[in-house]
């Protein structure tokens, strides 16, 4: 079955929690205001969009299809990104709200978390390899068997990174974070 396929438009202030969203391919879209919330997004392609202020959280993501997305200032809880299509996802979270979301498994290297809360975010064995982590709260995020080469932590706060059972050759840390790469050794630190 082929999806409608909706390209350089704009949808704003709308609340599908209230009317049905259309469920297609759309591409170089804005959607600005929206409010997702609990919204089936399944087998949906996102291709070159942004999302802006949007409620998003608890969507059901399964299979879709995230490439190239921008995600700012958006509310994002709870949202199974594990379960979206793997292949050729990327997108970027600035000023985002991803309390209880799961990566699990998920392969998105290079990927822009700024300015975003991630409490209680799984990350386990997910590959993070050169992702940016600027300026993000990090409290009670799992990783485990997690791929942290080249990732930046400068000025994430709040994360515990067991370096045992998680890559992280040439990661950076700030001074202030060493504490979090330290917990299991149970030292105290002045």
């Amino acid at each position: 079955m082929q999806l409608p396929f909706f390209e350089d438009i704009t949808i704003e202030n709308e609340d599908f929690g209230q009317k049905p969203f259309t469920r297609g391919e759309y591409e170089q879209c804005r959607f600005i205001q929206c409010n997702f919330s609990a919204t089936d997004l399944s087998n949906c392609r996102f291709i070159d969009c942004i999302f802006e202020g949007c409620n998003l959280s608890n969507a059901k993501i399964s299979q879709t299809a995230f490439r190239d997305v921008k995600f700012s200032q958006c509310k994002m809880l709870g949202l199974h990104f594990d379960t979206c299509q793997a292949y050729g996802v990327s997108f970027s979270f600035e000023n985002c709200i991803l309390n209880h979301s799961s990566f699990y498994g998920t392969a998105i290297k290079k990927t822009i978390f700024r300015n975003c809360q991630l409490l209680e975010t799984d990350y386990t064995g997910a590959d993070l390899s050169g992702a940016l982590f600027d300026n993000c709260n990090l409290f009670r995020a799992t990783f485990e068997n997690t791929n942290l080469e080249k990732a930046d932590f400068t000025t994430a706060t709040d994360y515990t990174i067991d370096p045992t059972l998680n890559k992280i050759k040439k990661a950076r840390f700030g001074v202030m974070g060493l504490a979090g790469l330290l917990t299991r050794y149970d030292i105290i630190i002045q």
